[in-house]
């Protein structure tokens, strides 16, 4: 009879967890604000995207989204930071491409983005171009590439350092057309601008976010989208594909997580509003100005972002080990 009283016991247990659960899912958001941790700094390119993004959310959540900005260590201390967070609703994760390479460039994680998030969804992508300074002799990428191989010690490649997304679409860059450059990494895109400029580097590969106003002032060669298909903001530009260089395809990709156990009807408010923000025309509009693209509603959902995840994952760790470099 004892063991009887406690199984019915724990059953009760359970179901009125249950009931909890629902309950607070049917209030959430309630009148507390959201916190979305951005784990890079204020003005940058994910920057942006998330302000843009939660000031149009935060209509369709029905809660006041507040952005923390929690740099450092290439968007890891940001993400531990969410990991550890209560799983409420209250505290969510807003990344790019760094979920997807930061298990191949930290050897010492301390996390699983695949096992220690819920998804909520992708959020938007940003493309990469691939740029020179204006003396570089070559004005085409077919003209290029030969150009780099057979100039490739004097030319360098620079980045805004290791694990940024300029590192990164360089790494894909030089193993397609199976060149290494002297690569040059700085402390961020500023300075890595400021010396492209002045003609101390010769190329970079970065996200439009960042070198938009130099491509509209023609302060650079742009050589080619680095994407299947032309940016829409800069559709002069063409594709390293079409210009003979096919599977080159490197895009910044921003999507938004809450900590593991997070109560799914929770997160499919999130989801919910998400979708419906991507949607959202002002969002639209505001992503085109940044010459970035929101995704379309169907990619802003949890089971969207985790087969895309763990693709990704897939794609960059084997170019990561095959460079051999490391963040940490």
């Amino acid at each position: 009879m004892k063991r009887v009283a406690k199984m019915v016991a724990a059953a009760m247990a359970v179901s009125a967890m249950g009931v909890a659960t629902g309950a607070y899912a049917q209030e959430y958001p309630g009148s507390k604000p959201v916190t979305a941790v951005v784990p890079f700094a204020a003005g940058g390119p994910t920057d942006k995207v998330s302000r843009e993004l939660t000031m149009i959310m935060s209509k369709h959540l029905g809660a006041t989204i507040v952005i923390e900005n929690l740099g450092g260590a290439g968007g890891t201390i940001g993400a531990k930071k969410v990991v550890q967070a209560k799983n409420d609703g209250h505290t969510v994760l807003i990344h790019h491409i760094g979920m997807s390479t930061a298990p191949a460039l930290y050897r010492n994680l301390g996390f699983d983005p695949l096992k220690d998030f819920e998804m909520v969804g992708e959020i938007a992508d940003v493309p990469m171009v691939l740029v020179g300074n204006k003396s570089l002799p070559p004005n085409t990428f077919k003209d290029l590439v030969p150009y780099i191989k057979a100039n490739a010690s004097k030319l360098s490649l620079a980045n805004a350092g290791i694990g940024s997304a300029s590192h990164l679409c360089g790494l894909l860059f030089q193993s397609a057309i199976q060149t290494e450059l002297t690569t040059v990494p700085y402390k961020g895109t500023a300075p890595a601008l400021t010396d492209i400029l002045g003609g101390q580097v010769n190329l970079m590969c970065d996200q439009t976010t960042n070198i938009a106003g130099q491509l509209k002032a023609g302060a650079l060669k742009p050589y080619a989208a680095m994407q299947s298909r032309r940016v829409e903001a800069f559709k002069d530009i063409p594709t390293a594909a079409e210009q003979g260089l096919p599977g080159v395809e490197v895009k910044i990709w921003h999507a938004m997580y809450a900590p593991k156990g997070t109560p799914k009807p929770v997160i499919d408010k999130l989801s919910a509003a998400l979708q419906k923000s991507v949607a959202d025309p002002a969002f639209r509009a505001k992503m085109a100005e940044l010459g970035a693209e929101a995704v379309p509603a169907q990619r802003a959902t949890p089971d969207s972002l985790r087969t895309f995840l763990g693709a990704e994952i897939n794609k960059w760790t084997p170019v990561i080990k095959k460079a051999g470099v490391y963040a940490d």
